[in-house]
């Protein structure tokens, strides 16, 4: 059990995070059977702020090394992204809103226009 309560599913032969996010998922599933949307694809990664590496340096055979690593990227997993009406949504089948969460929701839309859709 996580530290907001939810309980993992393994369902379809795959891993939910929550019976919310399992729920959300067969809706979506009968919606585009029905043909109200399309592309319906789960755990799709968005970069938000790219991996940071310090200065490249010039290898003895003279090829470039980049160098070490300083931060790690910055990334958003959104739950589902499908077409309705020939606009992507990205949606993401929310219980708690943390902080980190709230930052990732803003630099989606700075980043990429997009907002995410709470379910």
């Amino acid at each position: 059990m996580s530290k907001y309560h939810s309980k993992k599913i393994q369902a379809d032969g795959q891993t939910f995070d929550s019976r919310k996010e399992y729920g959300r998922w067969c809706a979506l599933r009968l919606m585009e059977r029905s043909g109200e949307i399309t592309d319906l694809r789960r755990q799709v990664k968005y970069v938000l702020i790219p991996a940071q590496y310090g200065p490249s340096t010039v290898g003895p055979r003279g090829g470039v090394k980049r160098g070490p690593l300083l931060e790690r990227e910055c990334a958003y997993i959104a739950d589902f992204v499908y077409q309705r009406d020939g606009k992507t949504v990205v949606e993401d089948a929310k219980g708690v809103r943390t902080a980190a969460y709230k930052i990732k929701r803003k630099l989606m839309l700075e980043r990429y226009g997009i907002r995410i859709l709470e379910t």
